[in-house]
């Protein structure tokens, strides 16, 4: 059981995170009377979230490298602000232990779990040893310390085919290989090292057995500070493409009470095992192949989701207010008394890719931007119309949830929501999603991580943008047109023309 945490008052808090989940930590800041303060780089220099702080501070230019990852610049900025609480959102630093430890040793709260805990979950194989100890299921695998190709391919052996190669420092399909065949071992061990060594550092690997179809579920907990871990219900994450999530929905349709209850005690455990603190979120894979369906320990992602706003559409708690609460050691009765859900939500990722070209970035100016509305629909948002999409971070560009009684409700809310929603300027994946969400298996709830390979194979797009929504953004654009100017011949001497009309202005083309 962890000690009791003394509570400390925040005073100025800085988001060092862009986009939409600075705008939701900016907003929770001001519901909570905190004065924010709100970083930037060159490329963010006119991003909406910017008008949701009390103070802004430029970091840098636009590679993240040069500044929503150099901790200098940020402590930097938040000393010269005066804040003294960080909250890190996702990505970028959120799970560093060293940007983490860095906080705390000049006096900043770092609104997450403790030190120890990143270090202790950050590993992989170390995050298996713990869930093991737990009492919590793990893949078959090898998860050891020595690292010599004599004894990987020997345990690699000893598994069976397929086995899968992970980073064991990894995340997002970064220095992961399947191996199908014993001969491809070594070369794929080779890659994976290579990626991983690259991405995070650090070229230490896992071996485990390849499970071809399952379900991605992970449960949300919560830690508070007078050491109680809870569950906040359960989300199923298994519609990705390259092992990347892009729908979440809360509950699971895979779950029975019994398998839910046996699922969510199991990562309670894990987090009263290295007294969790904050938010944090055990993912599980869930395999229906046997007699029994048996789910195993994926990780431990320590921080808040992009995805948390499935569990705050279910059970109405503000995740980001709880995370400040709990940093600043405050009680927080409403995860002590026992959390109830309501009906079912889902979450859509809206990106700035093109799925018809294996998903590839989408750069631009947004020319058009109109969100859905109604009921048990909710936009976060780190964009608006006329904002750059920059070749410098993920292309994520909102996210759609919806919350309804029932799944079926749900989504045939979001179909209608993602019918409404448009965007010009770049392409984006909303077709995409229209698509799972029609297809009859996603709506039966026979989902699970291959499902884009196997039933959207081959997918192009059929839908063409509304006459409407094309006419209505070519009067904007002529309404938007500058004062006429006087145009000069460029043959000889100066002479005045008349005003010239709109029409000249956008040159040949008609709307006939």
């Amino acid at each position: 059981m962890a000690a009791r945490k003394r509570i400390r008052q925040i005073s100025r808090l800085l988001v060092a995170n862009r986009g939409e989940i600075a705008a939701r930590i900016l907003i929770a800041c001001r519901e909570a009377r905190i004065p924010s303060v709100a970083i930037f780089s060159e490329a963010d220099r006119n991003a909406p979230y910017l008008h949701l702080a009390d103070q802004v501070v430029c970091i840098g230019p636009g590679p993240a490298a040069q500044s929503y990852l150099d901790a200098d610049r940020i402590l930097g900025a938040g000393r010269s602000s005066g804040a003294d609480a960080i909250h890190p959102g996702y990505g970028f630093l959120s799970e560093s232990c060293a940007f983490a430890a860095r906080c705390a040793e000049e006096g900043i709260i770092f609104i997450g779990p403790p030190v120890d805990v990143i270090r202790a979950l950050g590993d992989k194989a170390g995050a298996k040893r713990i869930a093991a100890g737990a009492g919590v299921p793990i893949v078959p695998g090898y998860y050891g310390a020595d690292q010599s190709n004599a004894r990987l391919a020997a345990e690699a052996a000893a598994l069976g085919e397929p086995i899968i190669i992970k980073a064991a420092s990894g995340g997002g399909g970064r220095g992961m290989r399947v191996v199908n065949n014993r001969t491809q071992f070594q070369s794929q061990l080779d890659e994976a090292r290579r990626e991983a060594q690259a991405a995070f550092g650090d070229d230490t690997v896992l071996i485990e057995r390849f499970l071809s179809r399952p379900r991605h579920i992970e449960v949300q907990i919560f830690g508070d500070a007078q050491g109680t871990v809870v569950a906040l219900h359960e989300r199923e994450c298994s519609i990705q493409r390259r092992h990347q999530k892009i729908l979440e929905e809360s509950p699971s349709p895979a779950l029975d009470a019994d398998l839910r209850a046996r699922m969510v005690n199991a990562a309670v455990r894990l987090g009263q095992e290295v007294g969790y603190r904050n938010a944090g979120t055990v993912e599980f894979l869930l395999d229906e192949s046997g007699m029994e369906p048996q789910f195993y320990f994926l990780e431990v992602n320590t921080r808040l989701q992009v995805e948390h706003a499935v569990t705050e559409m279910r059970t109405g708690l503000d995740l980001v207010r709880l995370q400040i609460d709990v940093a600043a050691g405050q009680p927080t009765p409403a995860l002590t008394h026992g959390v109830a859900a309501f009906g079912h939500a889902i979450e859509t990722r809206i990106y700035s890719e093109d799925p018809e070209r294996g998903f590839a970035p989408s750069l631009g100016t947004l020319a058009h931007w109109i969100e859905p509305r109604g009921p048990g629909v909710r936009v976060d948002s780190g964009v608006e119309r006329g904002s750059e999409v920059t070749p410098f971070y993920d292309p994520m560009l909102a996210k759609l949830i919806v919350h309804a009684s029932t799944r079926s409700l749900a989504i045939d809310r979001l179909e209608s929501a993602l019918s409404e929603f448009h965007v010009i300027g770049v392409d984006t994946n909303i077709d995409y999603l229209l698509a799972i969400v029609r297809d009859p298996e996603f709506r039966a709830g026979e989902t699970h991580v291959r499902f884009l390979e196997e039933r959207l194979r081959g997918w192009r797009s059929e839908r063409e943008v509304p006459d409407e929504v094309l006419v209505a953004l070519a009067a904007e654009q002529l309404c938007a047109l500058p004062a006429p100017k006087l145009r000069v011949r460029a043959e000889s001497e100066s002479i005045a023309a008349g005003p010239t009309s709109a029409w000249g202005e956008i040159g040949r083309w008609r709307n006939v």
